[in-house]
């Protein structure tokens, strides 16, 4: 008997822990891993801002006003070439991953908390509130997002707390509509009825019984729900409705350097690509966390 049990336990033992199969689950994914990559890269940089800087964001050389870049022959003392108001691109691009990653973590913590809410709320609360909530979500998503958040942002002006409000209430939906959906398919399974009988209120039902089996999904949206935001503000950034100069951000650099896109290309490709980056470092992180968290779409 020993011996049939004996292989028994070394196999139990020998299983990944939950965390080490997610692990591997993600390395599997080379684009994952890549954008990971890439992706701390970017946050060390904003985090470490004031240390690896070369310039103050908002100073100015007055005589180096749009200088090269480098490569095409300008002064190492600016590797990325100044503006049209003689500041730092480089300071100003390592600055502004600062504010964008502020504002998109900023906008994801509040939809996520609010949205998650909201969702719970629909899919527990019964049928009317279920029926006000999710028409309210269909009349936010009917709109396009970003006149959506032009709207808002001319109603309570131009700042960066108010892009923030704004790409805040058009992401939120997407919150809603997975938390609800994730929540009603828990809803039917047996743990919840056994709950119920047991007589677990419906608030500690919602957030300890069902909410932490609806992470997974929430997780992922959650994700690439940044990178929404960093669009939508970089988007009311150019439209001169986001972070108001001479705050570094990506967008309002945007704006500043379109005058210069035939004379100095540098100046608007710059901060465009650095958007371009980190929005699709983002998107493949939250592709390999999608991947990883649903064991249907691990590779075998």
């Amino acid at each position: 008997m020993p011996a049939d049990v004996a292989p028994t336990d070394a196999q139990v033992l020998a299983q990944p822990s939950p965390f080490a199969a997610f692990a591997s689950a993600f390395r599997e994914n080379r684009g994952a891993t890549i954008g990971l990559c890439v992706l701390v890269l970017i946050v060390l940089a904003a985090i470490f801002a004031d240390l690896i800087a070369p310039h103050a964001p908002s100073e100015q050389f007055r005589e180096f006003v749009r200088a090269k870049p480098v490569w095409a022959g300008g002064t190492s003392a600016f590797p990325l070439g100044t503006d049209g108001d003689g500041r730092d691109t480089l300071s100003r691009l390592i600055f502004g991953a600062r504010i964008s990653l502020f504002i998109g973590v900023s906008v994801m913590a509040f939809a996520f908390v609010i949205g998650v809410a909201l969702g719970l709320l629909a899919a527990m609360a019964g049928s009317l509130v279920d029926v006000v909530v999710t028409r309210l979500m269909d009349v936010i998503m009917a709109t396009p997002s970003l006149v959506l958040a032009v709207v808002i942002v001319a109603i309570l002006g131009p700042s960066l707390t108010n892009t923030i409000v704004a790409v805040t209430l058009v992401g939120l939906p997407r919150y809603v509509r997975v938390a609800r959906a994730a929540a009603l398919g828990e809803l039917t399974k047996d743990y919840v009825t056994a709950a119920r009988v047991a007589g677990v209120r419906p608030l500690r039902l919602a957030l300890s019984t069902v909410l932490p089996n609806c992470l997974a999904p929430l997780i992922v949206q959650a994700a690439l729900g940044v990178s929404d935001a960093i669009l939508e503000a970089a988007g009311l950034g150019f439209l001169g409705l986001g972070a108001q100069p001479p705050t570094p951000e990506w967008g309002a650099m945007l704006a500043d350097a379109r005058e210069f896109i035939r004379s100095d290309p540098w100046i608007v490709t710059l901060p465009g690509l650095a958007i371009l980056i980190s929005v699709v470092a983002i998107n493949l992180t939250g592709d390999g966390l999608r991947d990883a968290l649903d064991p249907k779409m691990r590779r075998g």
